[in-house]
């Protein structure tokens, strides 16, 4: 089976002679259908600078990126912007809602961006919110809800179109304990029943340890990575996490 997302020697190099920041060197891994990656490093390991050329916000200095089988570097202007709306999905800190639509039209904005069925937009829409657990707020204003229901609104809005790759940004970093927990448990229980692929960069450790997998990142360059065993609860595999992070010299939020 083919990767979902494919890096091959990926570089970024910002700034010209003299004063030259090398963000990623070399960098290679990919992702198969159904994982859950986590991408945590130190403060400049490369983390963002990853997610932001796989998200096409950024371009790769040299290097290669495939996600569905599709070369990123290869797309230009309609055929990019198509492709990053129709096939890529986005979880951001700041959940980035419209103010003035409420949560169903919120999510049900993909669709009609990306040319859905009207018939079958509220539909989706809806099934989007239940598989959140944000159906509660589907006739709400984005500020009469609180901070987890609206990143957990975001995430049914990046789910929505059934994206081959879900990018999430620190999606928990604005978000309380509870609230993070409720996030993260329904991202892994859409991981674990819909089979959605999803690569989070994350600080936290306890984030992290809802992941299948974790590719740690130092100085642009690939330092270690782990699995989460089949059957490993994930305190134990939170306490592996501490313990790389600890060994990079990060910050892991013990909860």
């Amino acid at each position: 089976m083919e990767p979902i997302l494919n890096v091959e020697a990926l570089t970024k190099t910002y700034g010209g002679k003299g004063n030259r920041t090398n963000a990623l060197r070399g960098l290679s891994f990919s992702v198969e259908p159904g994982e859950f990656v986590g991408i945590m490093g130190p403060s400049g390991s490369g983390k963002t600078t990853l997610l932001n050329c796989v998200s096409t916000i950024d371009t790769p200095t040299s290097g290669h990126i495939a996600v569905d089988g599709v070369s990123l570097t290869k797309l230009r202007g309609k055929a990019l912007a198509k492709f990053r709306r129709e096939r890529l999905g986005f979880i951001f800190q700041d959940c980035n809602l419209l103010d003035t639509l409420t949560g169903l039209e919120n999510i049900a904005l993909a669709l009609t961006i990306g040319g859905a069925e009207a018939k079958t937009v509220e539909k989706n829409a809806r099934r989007a919110a239940r598989l959140l657990g944000v159906e509660e707020v589907l006739d709400k204003f984005p500020y009469q809800m609180s901070g987890g229901q609206q990143q957990r609104l975001a995430a049914a809005r990046a789910m929505v179109t059934r994206p081959a790759l879900v990018l999430a940004d620190e999606p928990t970093g604005a978000l309380d304990s509870k609230s993070a927990e409720l996030l993260l448990g329904q991202l892994e229980e859409l991981n674990r029943e819909e089979g959605a692929t999803i690569l989070m960069v994350t600080h936290d450790a306890f984030a992290a340890s809802w992941c299948s997998r974790i590719l740690f990142l130092r100085d642009g360059e690939l330092y270690q990575e782990l699995h989460r065993g089949d059957g490993e609860d994930r305190q134990s595999f939170f306490r592996e996490v501490l313990s790389v992070v600890s060994q990079l010299g990060g910050e892991g939020h013990d909860r």
